[in-house]
């Protein structure tokens, strides 16, 4: 399936360019009615620079984001690496600026995605003749990939500046976040009819009706958070038709790690909408994007248990706060944890480092400080700030590299000739349309079933333990931890939850105000008419 990506951009690379929304790129082109697009396969091939744009960051910034900035990972320093100019301090701690780079780079990416949508909406429309059957299909598809880019957009930023259309370089301010999120609706809704309802190969990583009802599930659930309206009612409804198709299912036990391996695709019965990843498009600029999972993830002394073609850093681990929700012994998600004692792939031989004893540890005091250590690695949970508080840092020494539980979800691609990896990420997953249904009975929406019988078909396909004879939203809450660690979700979840003011590691700020982030200073210079958002 690592083909869709070279067959999908061979032959509009050309359009394929880097930018915010104004994308200065002619609208002269070789498609023509005379010669392209004419029909489905045309039309998949001509759409690749939008798919293309929002694979980009999706794996990596906008991860990052949505993720050190909750108690589900931080990213510390350890011997001066991975400073980075307090980029990931300032995640944690919540004090991020209109500067901070990531939330300067994610802006980026989705101004990009939507300008290069834009763009390709603009030439499909003027060029795919009236009477092709498939092109309202065509540019409701392209429409649905621009709304999931304002949809991240919405969420991280709030208020944000809407352009439909190519060629539009107007500055124009900010459009509130109720605003934006009945644009996103309505166009939703609109490209709904003319969606395809095929799952599998035929629609893999291409926005079908199922993404469009999931992405209208996830706006309707976090409806109140938007615009100060729950919408309980829509939230159950846009599940309740992925759920009546039939056309999905919550993987079993036996294969919920197998989701999110180097070789997962459309053969997972919960994937919605995934974006795929393939180092082997490396050939085709932009195309790829950053899925680069195993060098934050693996320990550098576990390179040879997992046989990867670089010295992995693990610079990022989870924090004691989060792991606490992993409680069940009997759950198939504890496995998707790096923790204690480390052992090769057999599980009997010990993973051992040999160092010195200053190497092991820098504050280590004895006259024999180089004579050689050598020690059977160890994975410990806490976070200790041994070296420097003011920079982050934990200390240059074995005790610090291996501090905090790793999460190797996104297994490590030992295929792979370069850090990118084959894992596809999936975006909208089965599981959390099931879960999300729970929560809206749980919050107060109206079924024929109750929010613990949805919550327990997740269950048990993931723990051997009881069901649940009733849950309340903590338990909801819980799940969907455990559920989607690592997939970018659960800063989205603690806001709706109202959690994201509270104190988990070194942070203890609790601003409403960073529950979204602020516009960055560069999209301010180039738009003078955007607005800076409350508290920044």
């Amino acid at each position: 399936m690592k083909n869709i990506l070279k067959n999908s951009f061979a032959l509009l690379i050309a359009l394929l360019v880097f930018g915010c929304h104004k994308i200065e790129v002619p609208v002269n082109t070789q498609l023509t009615p005379d010669i392209f697009p004419q029909n489905a396969s045309q039309f998949i091939q001509a759409s690749g620079p939008p798919y293309a744009a929002l694979r980009g960051n999706y794996a990596l910034d906008y991860y990052f984001m949505q993720t050190f900035t909750t108690d589900e990972a931080i990213l510390p320093a350890r011997g001066g690496n991975w400073y980075d100019n307090r980029g990931y301090i300032d995640m944690h701690y919540h004090t991020w600026t209109k500067d901070h780079g990531g939330t300067g780079s994610v802006w980026n990416w989705l101004s990009t995605t939507i300008g290069t949508t834009n763009q390709a909406i603009s030439i499909l429309e003027a060029n795919i003749p009236a009477s092709t059957a498939t092109k309202a299909q065509n540019i409701s598809e392209l429409k649905m990939v621009r709304a999931i880019a304002y949809f991240m957009m919405m969420d991280m930023y709030g208020n944000v500046p809407i352009y439909t259309e190519y060629g539009d370089f107007t500055p124009k301010t900010n459009s509130p976040r109720a605003e934006v999120f009945k644009f996103i609706e309505s166009e939703v809704n609109a490209a709904l009819p003319n969606l395809s309802v095929e799952t599998g190969v035929t629609t893999y990583g291409r926005a079908n009706k199922w993404t469009a009802y999931a992405l209208l599930a996830k706006m309707y659930i976090n409806a109140e958070v938007y615009t100060g309206t729950p919408k309980l009612k829509e939230c159950i409804d846009a599940c309740d038709n992925i759920i009546n198709s039939g056309k999905f299912a919550v993987e079993p036990r036996a294969s919920y790690l197998q989701m999110f391996y180097p070789n997962n695709g459309p053969q997972m019965k919960e994937f919605i909408f995934a974006i795929p990843y393939d180092p082997a498009a490396a050939n085709l600029p932009g195309t790829n994007g950053f899925m680069y999972h195993a060098r934050y993830d693996v320990p550098r002394s576990l390179r040879a248990k997992y046989n990867l073609p670089f010295t992995p850093s693990a610079p990022q681990s989870t924090l004691p706060e989060f792991y606490a929700y992993f409680n069940d012994k009997n759950d198939i998600r504890n496995g998707q944890w790096l923790t204690g004692l480390q052992f090769m792939n057999d599980g009997v031989t010990p993973i051992r480092v040999t160092t010195t004893k200053k190497g092991y540890d820098q504050f280590y005091t004895g006259s024999d400080g180089s004579a050689p250590y050598t020690y059977q690695v160890e994975l410990t949970p806490e976070i200790k700030l041994r070296q420097d508080v003011a920079t982050f840092d934990l200390g240059n020494d074995e005790i610090a590299w291996n501090m905090g539980y790793r999460n190797v979800k996104f297994y490590p691609d030992a295929t792979s000739t370069s850090r990118n990896q084959n894992n596809d990420k999936p975006f909208f997953r089965y599981s959390d349309i099931i879960l999300m249904k729970a929560e809206a009975i749980a919050r107060g929406g109206s079924s024929s079933v109750s929010a613990a019988s949805l919550v327990n078909q997740i269950r048990a396909n993931r723990t051997t333990s009881p069901a649940l004879a009733t849950v309340t939203l903590e338990d909801i809450y819980q799940e969907r931890c455990r559920e989607f660690a690592w997939e970018s979700w659960h800063r989205n979840d603690m806001i709706r939850f109202g959690k994201y003011e509270g104190s988990w590691g070194f942070k203890t700020d609790k601003d409403v105000n960073k529950r979204i982030f602020p516009i960055p200073q560069g999209a301010m210079v180039l738009n003078p008419a955007l607005k800076q958002n409350p508290g920044y």
